[in-house]
């Protein structure tokens, strides 16, 4: 499995600052890789006790055997990872409380090739970073994936999104949880939290909004975009109408099914 090199945020330290009630049913964050999950598991570390979070590892299909007590009843926990749905993964989460994070594919592909070509990821697919391709040229694999190395857009969205829309889940588009975050104040932000909190099972206490804006920080999130080092290509802040077409063709009706078309 590919490595992710990130640096130790100080989130733990932050939620002793507050009154943790204990979890009564495990949580499992699930997301599409590259979907803002960092951002969404510090927002819930700060809800839930440091002891009942399962920091091991993000949750994979290739691990999943290794992480089973992460779904055991009796000791509920907090985790997170990114599990495409199969019975194995649907039997070993069927005790937990799921959440579904995903982005617009169309955003995905670019955050997907700035990754990549970090310094904060480290896999068999190093030469990307060599300089011998252009950002377009690598956009586009992004979408189709690298035979034996990467999966296609097209994998990962069938299995780790689209899928699991067929099973029981609550939901989360990452563009409605930054904008939400964005504006606390307002009163559809109060009822997207609400609908979050409720689905995990955790009662929202008064001080919700100073907790968020604390998991929230970006500096925190060693896989934020402005945290990521040693990306030497120029990406487009939006992706263009090729890519955007070519998205279509390799997954027709995906962004309609997601709620983004």
């Amino acid at each position: 499995m590919p490595t992710v090199l990130v640096k130790a945020d100080t989130l733990d330290e932050a939620n002793r600052r507050f009154a943790q009630a204990p979890l009564r049913q495990p949580i499992f964050l699930n997301s599409v890789p590259k979907s803002g999950s960092h951002l969404l598991r510090n927002i819930m570390r700060m809800f839930v006790p440091v002891e009942q979070q399962y920091g091991r590892d993000f949750i994979q299909w290739a691990n999943l055997q290794q992480h089973r007590s992460a779904f055991d009843p009796a000791r509920p926990m907090l985790s997170w990872g990114h599990l495409f749905l199969a019975d194995a993964s649907a039997i070993e989460t069927a005790s937990a409380r799921r959440i579904l994070l995903y982005r617009d594919p169309y955003d995905w592909v670019i955050a997907r090739a700035r990754f990549f070509v970090s310094e904060q990821f480290a896999s068999n697919m190093d030469h990307l970073k060599s300089g011998a391709l252009t950002a377009d040229e690598l956009l586009t694999m992004m979408i189709f994936g690298l035979p034996g190395k990467a999966p296609s857009l097209r994998d990962i969205y069938e299995m780790n999104a689209a899928a699991w829309l067929g099973a029981r889940v609550h939901a989360v588009k990452f563009e409605d949880m930054v904008r939400h975050i964005a504006a606390l104040d307002s009163p559809e932000a109060d009822q997207f939290f609400a609908s979050l909190f409720d689905a995990c099972g955790i009662e929202r206490p008064s001080d919700w909004k100073e907790r968020v804006r604390l998991g929230a920080d970006r500096k925190q999130s060693g896989t934020a975009r402005e945290n990521l080092t040693g990306v030497t290509f120029e990406f487009p802040d939006a992706l263009g109408p090729r890519h955007r077409a070519l998205v279509d063709y390799h997954v027709p009706g995906l962004r309609a099914l997601l709620g983004y078309a």
